[in-house]
């Protein structure tokens, strides 16, 4: 379907990954389509797995998860138990909220959000390190964050 997206699918889809909030009607207005055939598009877009879910934001800091931590993870072994059994365990832990296989010197990155460095050290050590597969973490505390966005850059391909 990614072929028969048109310039209005790209726009909509733009349009609710900035503000899911938005109604078919206020969507159908930006894009100058009236909103019965704006909420079947948005129905097919949805039906056809390009928008995944619609969600709410948080403001981590405000809800007192300060911490960011980006850790490189390296198994001790990467036969294909080895890399279903992490992943599985990793996908239980709330703490990790993005994790992608990886080329280079590591087998994964992950991304973990948590209050403190004391609460970072408790999820490592009684967490992740707990996981028989891993071998080596390597991670990286975020200092500052200069951006932060949810969006993807579709308007390259308008």
């Amino acid at each position: 379907m990614t072929n028969e997206l048109s310039a209005t699918d790209l726009q909509i889809l733009g349009l609710l990954q900035r503000d899911a909030s938005l109604t078919a009607a206020e969507i159908a207005e930006r894009v100058n389509l009236s909103p019965s055939p704006c909420w079947r598009r948005i129905n097919r877009l949805e039906q056809g797995g390009y928008i995944e879910r619609r969600v709410a934001l948080l403001d981590g800091e405000k809800l007192g998860l300060d911490l960011v931590v980006f850790s490189r993870v390296s198994l001790a072994r990467n036969d294909e138990e080895a890399l279903v059994s992490f992943e599985d365990r990793v996908r239980r832990f709330p703490e990790v909220v993005e994790c992608y296989t990886v080329t280079g010197s590591a087998d994964y990155f992950l991304k973990i959000v948590t209050r403190d460095i004391k609460h970072y050290d408790r999820f490592l050590r009684r967490q992740l390190l707990q996981i028989p597969e891993v071998g080596d973490i390597s991670s990286n505390v975020a200092v500052t964050r200069i951006k932060y966005t949810t969006e993807l850059p579709i308007e390259s391909r308008l």
